[in-house]
């Protein structure tokens, strides 16, 4: 059984959690992978001894562009810059 996700790694994050994270592509929620292999069961109650692959092949990569900031020069206001240069 094949399942698709999204994985967005980001190692600078403000939270932990929020470092790497595997979303369903279509719904955006995380998986719920105890609920996966309950599935595979069939959800019968027992113990149950079990053997887990995983097998990543990367599909399409989007690499995250560079954060970048703007400044603006000092006391000056964008609206009346632009302002200016329509007056001319």
């Amino acid at each position: 059984m094949n399942k698709y996700y999204i994985l967005n790694l980001d190692p600078q994050a403000t939270h932990e959690w929020d470092r790497c994270v595997l979303r369903n592509p279509i719904t955006g929620s995380r998986p719920d992978l105890n609920e996966e292999v309950a599935k595979v069961i069939n959800a019968e109650a027992g113990s149950y001894l079990i053997k887990v692959s995983l097998q990543i092949e990367v599909l399409e990569q989007s690499l995250a562009a560079g954060r970048k900031t703007v400044e603006l020069p000092a006391g000056k206001n964008p609206a009346m810059l632009t302002k200016q240069r329509l007056a001319s």
